[in-house]
């Protein structure tokens, strides 16, 4: 099914290395569209995330299906020089290698880009770590957690009176891996207008962590501010929070702009706050955003979360319900649109995961292919890509080595 599709990145071909989240999530975002992505992995065990997930289903991860899906895996022991041979004849052929080893590991097995950019001067070398390439922390060993903490984010989540939580997902490793596509296909361009040369690029968990501060920086070093942890609210934009209705539910409404705040006030029947000097401008609702909040949670307890809801949608005003996993499968709206998709995977049987994101208007993505059973394609990528002979397979077989 899947080769009845073109997708965007038709013909390049990818080589991922490394293991864990970031790497192969920015592999499993250029499969997505359309690249040919050999993921090298360990003989034997294969990718910790094969392993990895809070539920397993027969013993199988369900992380696995999605952040390997639509790949090809090889397996080559990256620790021997035969096996690092391999891998420096598949880059030969590849338009992007992708790595996320502590900087230093790639050169030690003769895999760095002085190498291989040599063989292949086309290759665009994308390096994701946890604090990058250069500066005093390019050693340090650290996963995305780390760089999540050091890199400002983690302070500003939960509540100032208690410890910073996780987020509940690998924020800071899916941030670095879309960055890591970005900065590929960057580079493909590059490499396209500029003479066919390839580059590195260097991407940092931390660096990708505070890509996304948005003003926080700014804010401390301008006027010495530090922004603290300030649970459900966002200071001084109100009102914009999360309230309980009366069947238990929670529902974000965010109405900070002035004009929706208006129609909020309709909404509600209080007309009157409309030209309230304590509400009438972004400022004074502000200045007055605890006894706001605390109106209009007196409000929301009267309404069930589906009349809340409906009265808020009639009067413009945005708003929604804090979803679980399960309502999100359950809602047609993202049935409809295609957010969600549905994937045959060996072993597991039908998954449903995210979509692609984003998509294209004339350019129809291709439905993801499943995650690849361990070393699935070693024999076809090792002849087909590497060039080796079948017997060449079978002594490196025999050794160990793929």
């Amino acid at each position: 099914m899947r080769s009845e599709f073109r997708g965007v990145l038709d013909g390049i071909r990818v080589l991922e290395l490394g293991s864990f989240i970031a790497g192969p999530y920015c592999g499993q975002l250029l499969a997505d569209y359309g690249a040919e992505v050999i993921k090298v992995e360990p003989p034997q065990e294969g990718d910790a995330m094969r392993r990895w997930g809070v539920v397993l289903h027969r013993g199988r991860s369900l992380w696995w299906p999605v952040i390997a899906r639509g790949k090809k895996s090889v397996t080559v022991d990256l620790r021997r020089p035969e096996g690092q041979e391999v891998v420096r004849r598949l880059a030969e052929r590849c338009d992007i290698l992708v790595e996320n080893f502590r900087p230093g590991t790639m050169e030690a097995w003769g895999l760095g880009p002085a190498v291989l950019l040599e063989r292949n001067p086309g290759l665009v070398y994308v390096r994701i770590s946890a604090f990058g390439q250069e500066g005093p922390y390019r050693d340090r060993p650290g996963f995305g957690a780390v760089a999540e903490a050091m890199g400002g984010l983690r302070f500003l989540v939960g509540y100032p009176d208690r410890p910073p939580p996780r987020f509940g997902v690998s924020i800071g490793d899916t941030l670095a891996g879309m960055f890591g596509a970005l900065g590929a296909l960057l580079a493909l361009r590059e490499r396209e207008v500029r003479g066919g040369r390839g580059q590195v690029v260097d991407v940092a968990i931390t660096d990708a962590v505070l890509a996304v501060l948005e003003s926080v920086l700014a804010e401390c070093s301008v006027t010495g501010a530090v922004r603290e942890r300030s649970g459900t609210i966002l200071p001084g934009v109100a009102p914009s929070n999360l309230y309980e209705t009366r069947d238990g539910r929670w529902v974000v409404v965010a109405a900070n702009a002035d004009g929706v705040f208006r129609r909020l006030c309709d909404a509600m029947g209080r007309p009157e706050w409309k030209t309230d000097p304590r509400y009438a401008s972004h400022e004074a609702r502000a200045a007055h955003q605890g006894e706001l909040d605390a109106a209009i949670a007196g409000w929301v307890r009267q309404l069930s979360a589906e009349e809340l809801l409906e009265v808020l949608d009639r009067h413009g005003v945005p708003g929604g319900p804090v979803y679980t996993a399960r309502d999100v499968l359950e809602d047609p709206h993202f049935r409809a649109r295609g957010s969600l998709v549905e994937v045959e995977n060996p072993g597991v049987g039908r998954v449903t995961m995210q979509a692609p994101v984003p998509r294209l208007g004339s350019t129809p993505l291709p439905p993801p292919g499943p995650a690849p059973e361990l070393g699935q394609h070693t024999d076809q990528v090792l002849r087909e890509v590497a060039g080796l002979s079948a017997e060449d397979i079978r002594r490196l077989r025999e050794a160990g080595v793929v």
